[in-house]
């Protein structure tokens, strides 16, 4: 009696191991056919160094919408220079 409880016993936890194992890769894969949404704010400066803050939405590395943030503007004098690299200040997504 003992050896078939504990053979029950196991089987279950196999069994609830398993299940958790296939969830898991089931989930990751099922994610990835889904497109990666997000969205992040960016500065926009100008050649006057007028830089305009703005929410940027992204379809994977898509722009799909850009709105300027209300009173999220800098006039930095013209001795400023961006701090960021080109691929930075153009990398939007």
């Amino acid at each position: 009696m003992k050896k078939r409880t504990s053979l029950i016993t196991a089987l279950m936890v196999i069994l609830i191991l398993l299940t958790t194992l296939l969830l898991a890769l089931t989930t990751s894969n099922s994610s990835s056919n889904y497109p990666h949404l997000f969205s992040h704010t960016k500065a926009i400066c100008n050649s006057e160094n007028l830089c305009q803050d703005f929410e940027i939405f992204c379809k994977d590395l898509e722009v799909i919408k850009m709105n300027p943030i209300t009173g999220a503007v800098v006039q930095f004098s013209e001795s400023w220079k961006d701090p960021r690299t080109l691929e930075q200040r153009n990398e939007f997504c």
